[in-house]
């Protein structure tokens, strides 16, 4: 009686070969060559072939569940925690915290099929992407700096809005400054380069894009330096600032705000924190971990950055700073506001002199005359103006002027609104005696 036997094609394969040398078409050495066999194992097989027939040559664990399985306690508790915790987590990431925080032993590969199965995590088709050049990484760490703003809701709803400014170093892929803001400002990458040249020393150059904070847009405004107040700040440092044309040629620093949209927010979720100051005590403790797992060894092992000079006052570099021209009295206007300029030197020296004005953050003004300090003080000042704004920092400015405008409103109880002109008549009734209507005609000859 024939038996029907199921077999694999590397079975099969090794069949045919075994019938080949038992016909004397093949040595065992040729054979064994096929087979990637030793001829020692050759010959076992070819030994238990002659005994048992096709039947030898299948694995005999056929049917059996493999030693790699996972066990039914650890995909149970791998889907809890999941559906609690990790429902819109990657497999990797998931596994990540599996495995860092729940002490679970699974691969990633594992998960992946597992999370597949439930309807967790759905594969994603294979897109036709366009072909870019592809352009090789820097040689040194701190050679060029890829910086950017990637806005998104970072809080999940917990929070407004905001801005995540991004440094990443191209030699290695680290993250090298984090800060977020309330929107895309010169004011606020200030605030990060101040932290990056605190942490890390000056870089060669920052890549950029186009936008306004870095790049002068406006044709009719290229007739000066050329220069935002950030490319200037970049100047007195001696960084050098260097434009992307499109988006993929700084395709690190994008790829890694996907990344961080994806992980970070999840991370400030977990920890619970609603709040740019909360998050930004955290991103340090997050730069440590994303680096540790995601940068690369440079091919240099030099450092290309340079430390910052003691002479260097970051306070007066990273600032605004427009030019104004003394009047014959030595005063001068900026920003709707008059200020003259006291000096024990003789007025004449000054008069019709250009003087640079430098103002902070916090709206703090320093005068300058050929990188000599003026004082000044202030004789009138006027309401400011409305001003263009920035797509990117829209947002933030309607939210200022939100807040101004609660601050300016009064409570029903404020004495302003105590009083109004219904209830002071509803106050002091009257019976018309001694007052002339429209259309009356008044008698006057008893006046005195």
């Amino acid at each position: 009686m024939s038996t029907l036997l199921l077999m694999s094609q590397p079975e099969l394969f090794r069949l045919e070969v075994l019938q080949q040398l038992g016909e004397h078409r093949l040595t065992q050495r040729a054979a064994a060559l096929r087979l990637s066999l030793s001829t020692r194992q050759l010959r076992r097989l070819l030994k238990a072939f002659k005994v048992a027939g096709a039947a030898a040559l299948l694995s005999k664990r056929r049917g059996r569940a493999s030693n790699h399985r996972l066990s039914e306690a650890t995909r149970t508790q791998a889907l809890d925690l999941i559906h609690s915790r990790y429902s819109d987590f990657g497999p990797t990431f998931a596994h990540q915290k599996l495995t860092e925080e729940h002490g679970l032993s699974l691969s990633v590969e594992s998960l992946r099929q597992l999370m597949i199965r439930e309807g967790i995590w759905h594969a994603r088709p294979l897109k036709e992407s366009r072909l870019h050049p592809i352009r090789e990484r820097r040689a040194c760490f701190g050679e060029l700096i890829q910086i950017d703003g990637s806005p998104h809701d970072w809080f999940e709803g917990r929070a407004p809005k905001c801005t995540l400014l991004v440094f990443i170093d191209d030699a290695t892929g680290r993250l090298m400054q984090l800060l977020f803001a309330p929107a895309e400002t010169t004011f606020n990458y200030f605030e990060a380069v101040r932290g990056y040249l605190l942490a890390h020393g000056k870089p060669v150059a920052f890549y950029s894009d186009k936008f306004g904070v870095f790049r002068v847009n406006i044709r009719e405004a290229q007739r000066g330096t050329g220069l935002t107040q950030f490319g200037r700040a970049m100047q007195e440092l001696d960084i050098e600032l260097i434009y992307a044309h499109s988006p993929q040629a700084k395709g690190r620093v994008e790829r890694a705000n996907q990344t961080l949209q994806d992980r970070l927010t999840k991370e400030l979720r977990l920890r619970a924190l609603s709040t740019m100051e909360e998050a930004n005590a955290f991103l340090p403790e997050f730069i440590s971990d994303y680096n540790r797992r995601f940068s690369v060894t440079p091919r240099s092992a030099m450092d290309a950055h340079r430390p910052l000079d003691q002479n260097f006052d970051l306070d007066r570099i990273l600032c605004t700073v427009e030019e104004r021209c003394l009047s014959q009295q030595l005063t001068f206007s900026y920003k709707r506001t008059l200020y003259l300029v006291l000096t024990k030197r003789p007025p004449y020296t000054l008069r019709h002199q250009r003087v640079e004005v430098r103002e902070s953050r916090e709206g703090h003004l320093r005068v300058e005359y050929k990188g000599q300090r003026l004082e000044y003080q202030i004789i009138t000042e006027q309401r400011r103006p409305a001003v263009a704004t920035q797509s990117k920092q829209l947002n933030e400015q309607v939210r200022e002027v939100k807040t101004k405008q609660r601050s300016r409103q009064r409570p029903p109880t404020h004495p302003w609104k105590r009083y109004s002109y219904s209830t002071m008549t509803a106050r002091r009734p009257h019976s018309g005696e001694g007052h002339l209507y429209l259309g009356q005609t008044a008698d006057i000859s008893t006046l005195d």
